[in-house]
C-alpha cells in the first residue's frame, strides 16, 4: 500500500495533533484512550504462569541448555572440590608445625598412639583428644613438597573450573539473544497481525516502551540470572554433600538457613513483585507523555501548553521515582538480611568446628574447608534471593509482553483467498453497519454503487463517517453486517494484501520514514527505476525543490521529517501515490497542507492521475471536489444526500448549507 499514513494513526494522549480528551479520534478514525497495558499497575496476575510460559520460550534452545546443564555441573564439581582438597594442605601444614613442636618434648619418630598416652597421663588429654584426629610425625617439620603439590592441583581444579564457567556463560549468552531475538520478532509480527482497534486505543509511547524497555529487561535476566540460578543449585547440592561428609552436626546448622533465606525471600518479594509492576507500568506512561509531547512540541508551544507539560511529566516522573525507590529499596532488603543470617552462621560453624578440632572429630583443614563450604552455601542462596530481585521486575516485563502477544488479532484470512489480479474498479456497498462501540451506533444501513473510474466525493461535517467509510473499505475494521464487494469479490474474501495492494492512499496526517527522499516516494513501489520516480516527482510538483536541495534525491529525512516542511512533506506522499500507479485511489484532503498556487497544480496532476481509475476522495473544501462524478453526504454515518454538484445545490438541501457555510456566510461577514 502506498500512502503518508502513520501506522496505527497519532498520538494516544494530550493536547496534541489538534484535539482534547479521551474521545478523540484518530487520523483513521478510530478513538484513542488514556490507559497503558496494565492498567492500574497492579502486580502480576499469574506470577507462575508467567515464568512457566517464559521457561517455555527456551524450548527451541533445548541441546544448548542441556551442554550448559552439563558444563555448569562440572564446573561447580571442581569448585566445589577445591576446598576439600585445600584442606589438605591446611592439615600438612598445621600437622608439620604441631610434629615439630611436639619434637621438643618427645624423641623424633615417637609413635603418635604413645604420645597420646603420655598427654593423658600428665593431664593433657583435651591435647590428646585433638591429636587422635590427626596424623603427625613428631620431630618431623612441614613437607613443603606435599604441600606445594597439593596446592599446584588446586590451581588447575580452580582453572579447570573457571574454564568450565566461562564456557556455560558464553553458550548461555548466545542461548538467551537467541531467545530474545525470536521474542522481538514474535511482538513485530504481532504488531503487524494487530487491528487498528489496538493502535487506536493504546498510547504508543506505552507500546514503544514494551518493545524496548520490556523486552531488553527480559533479555538481561536470561543471559545473567539464568545461568547464575543453575550454577547456585548446583553449588548448593554440591556444597551440601561435602558438609555432610566433613561434619553431619555442622552441615544440620548451615541447612538452617535454608527455611530462614525462604521466609525472608517470599516475605519480601512479595511486596517488592507489586512495585516493580508499577515501575514498569509508569515507565510505559512517562515513555508515552515523551514521545508525545516531542512529536507535537509545536502545538505545545502554540496553544500555551509548555508549563502544563512540563506538570505533567514532573508528575509522573516523581510517580516513576516513587514506584522504583520502593520496588528497589524492598527487593535490595533481602541481601543485607542474607547476609547477616550468613554471618551468623559463620559464627557458629567457628565456634562449634573449633570445639569439634578440640575433640578431635575433625581437623583444622577440615574446620577451614567447612568454613569455605558455608560461604559457598549461602553465597548462592543469597544469588538467587537477589536474584528474586530481578525476577520480579522481569516477570512484571514478561507479562506485559504476553499480554501484547495474546491480544486479539484482525480476522483471520480465509482459508482459500479469492485473487483480484487486475482490478477494474466497482465498489458496492451492499447494506453495510458499523459500530466502533457496540452500544453507539455509527453507520447503518449504507448502500453505494461506485462504477469503475468514477470518482466519489465524500463530505459531510466532523464525525459523520467519512474516514471510517474508508477505514472499511481497506478492511482496518470489518463491517459489522452487510458486505463490501470489489468487482464482485467481497473483500473479507480477499487477503488484506492483495486487496490493500489495489489501493493507493494519500492523507491528511503525512508520514514519512527516515530514509532519503528517493526512497520514500519509492516505498510503494520497490522495483521502481530512477525516471519513474522522478517523473512521479514532477507530476506531483516535488522535483523542483528535491533539486534545490545539497544533495537532490539523495537528501536523508529523518523519521520527523523535521528537515522538510508540512507542504513538502504532503507533495512527497502525493508523488507515492503516483509512482504506485494503483487501480483505486484514496485521497483524504490529500491537499490540505499546500499553498494556494500549488494546490491548483497538484489539482491538475491529480485530475491526469485519477483518469480511468476509481477514486475516493474525502474532502472538507468542498470547491475541490466541484468536479466528482457522484458525492456522497453523509451525516450521522448515513448518506443523506447523493449526486453531482449542481444537482446537490439545486436540491437547496445539506450539501448546499455545507457549500454557502464555506462560501456566502465568510463573504457576508467581509462585508
Amino acid at each position: 500500500m502506498s500512502g503518508s499514513m502513520r501506522p496505527g494513526g497519532g498520538p494516544g494522549r494530550g493536547p496534541l495533533a489538534g484535539g482534547f480528551g479521551p474521545g478523540r479520534r484518530g487520523p483513521m478514525g478510530g478513538g484513542f484512550g488514556g490507559h497503558g497495558m496494565m492498567g492500574g499497575g497492579g502486580k502480576a496476575s499469574d506470577f507462575r504462569g508467567t515464568l512457566r510460559r517464559l521457561v517455555g520460550e527456551l524450548r527451541p534452545e533445548r541441546a544448548w541448555i542441556g551442554i550448559v546443564v552439563v558444563f555448569a555441573i562440572v564446573g561447580v564439581a571442581f569448585q566445589v572440590a577445591a576446598p576439600r582438597i585445600l584442606a589438605n594442605a591446611t592439615d600438612q601444614l598445621f600437622q608439620g608445625v604441631l610434629g615439630k613442636y611436639l619434637g621438643q618434648y618427645f624423641p623424633a619418630g615417637t609413635p603418635q598412639s604413645q604420645v597420646e598416652q603420655l598427654l593423658r597421663a600428665h593431664g593433657q588429654g583435651q591435647i590428646a583428644d585433638m591429636l587422635s584426629g590427626m596424623h603427625v610425625s613428631v620431630g618431623v617439620g612441614v613437607d613443603f613438597g606435599a604441600v606445594g603439590a597439593i596446592l599446584a592441583v588446586v590451581a588447575v581444579v580452580y582453572v579447570l573450573s573457571s574454564l568450565f564457567q566461562w564456557a556455560t556463560y558464553y553458550i548461555m549468552a548466545g542461548v538467551s539473544q537467541r531467545t530474545v531475538y525470536r521474542l522481538r520478532r514474535q511482538v513485530d509480527e504481532k504488531l503487524g497481525r494487530l487491528p487498528l482497534r489496538y493502535f487506536d486505543s493504546h498510547p504508543h509511547g506505552d507500546t514503544l516502551s514494551l518493545v524496548t524497555n520490556d523486552i531488553d529487561n527480559i533479555s538481561t535476566t536470561l543471559q545473567q540470572s539464568l545461568t547464575q540460578v543453575l550454577t547456585a543449585i548446583f553449588t548448593v547440592i554440591g556444597v551440601l554433600i561435602m558438609m555432610l561428609t566433613i561434619s553431619p552436626l555442622l552441615a544440620v546448622i548451615s541447612l538452617l538457613v535454608l527455611p530462614t533465606a525462604g521466609v525472608v525471600t517470599a516475605f519480601i518479594a512479595r511486596r517488592s513483585q507489586t512495585q516493580f509492576a508499577i515501575q514498569w507500568d509508569r515507565t510505559g506512561t512517562i515513555t508515552g507523555r515523551v514521545e508525545e509531547t516531542h512529536t507535537g512540541h509545536t502545538l505545545v508551544k502554540v496553544f500555551g501548553h509548555q508549563e502544563d507539560a512540563v506538570r505533567q511529566f514532573a508528575q509522573e516522573n516523581e510517580e516513576l521515582y516513587q514506584a522504583s525507590f520502593r520496588a528497589q529499596f524492598i527487593s535490595g532488603i533481602i541481601q543485607p538480611t542474607m547476609n547477616f543470617i550468613s554471618n551468623l552462621n559463620y559464627v557458629a560453624i567457628a565456634v562449634i568446628g573449633g570445639m569439634q578440632v578440640a575433640s578431635g572429630s575433625i581437623t583444622l583443614g577440615d574446620v577451614q574447608a567447612f568454613m569455605q563450604y558455608s560461604r559457598m552455601f549461602t553465597m548462592p542462596i543469597t544469588q538467587v534471593a537477589s536474584i528474586m530481585n530481578v525476577l520480579q521486575s522481569t516477570m512484571a516485563s514478561a507479562e506485559r509482553v504476553f499480554q501484547l502477544l495474546d491480544e486479539a488479532e484482525e480476522v483471520p484470512e480465509t482459508e482459500q483467498p479469492s485473487v483480484l489480479r487486475e482490478a477494474v474498479g466497482r465498489v458496492v456497498f451492499e447494506n453495510v453497519s458499523f459500530r466502533y462501540e457496540p452500544q453507539t451506533p455509527l453507520i447503518e444501513d449504507l448502500n453505494v454503487v461506485v462504477e469503475p473510474g468514477e470518482t466519489i466525493a465524500i463530505v459531510g461535517p466532523t464525525g459523520a463517517g467519512k474516514t471510517t467509510l474508508v477505514n472499511l473499505l481497506m478492511r482496518f475494521y470489518d463491517v459489522g453486517s452487510g458486505r463490501i464487494t470489489v468487482d464482485g469479490n467481497d473483500i473479507r474474501e480477499l487477503s488484506r494484501d492483495n486487496l490493500r495492494s489495489t489501493f493507493g492512499m494519500v492523507l491528511q496526517d503525512t508520514w514519512l520514514f527516515g530514509g532519503t527522499i528517493r526512497e520514500n516516494i519509492a516505498y510503494g513501489r520497490a522495483d521502481a527505476t530512477e525516471e519513474q520516480i522522478q517523473e512521479a516527482a514532477r507530476a506531483a510538483h516535488v522535483d523542483h525543490f528535491v533539486r534545490t536541495l545539497a544533495h537532490g534525491y539523495d537528501t536523508v529525512v529523518d523519521d520527523e521529517a523535521a528537515n522538510v516542511s508540512q507542504g513538502q512533506r504532503q507533495l512527497l506522499t502525493i508523488a507515492r501515490a503516483f509512482l504506485a500507479d494503483p487501480p483505486i485511489l484514496i485521497l483524504d484532503e490529500a491537499t490540505s497542507s499546500v499553498d494556494t498556487l500549488t494546490e491548483v497544480l497538484v489539482q491538475r496532476a491529480m485530475a491526469r492521475l485519477m483518469k480511468g481509475r476509481t477514486s475516493f476522495v474525502i474532502a472538507h473544501r468542498l470547491s475541490t471536489i466541484r468536479d466528482a462524478d457522484e458525492i456522497l453526504v453523509m451525516n450521522h454515518g448515513r448518506i443523506v444526500e447523493q449526486g453531482t454538484h449542481e444537482e446537490l445545490l439545486a436540491r437547496q438541501g445539506f450539501y448546499a448549507e455545507l457549500y454557502n457555510s464555506q462560501f456566502v456566510e465568510p463573504l457576508a461577514e467581509a462585508v
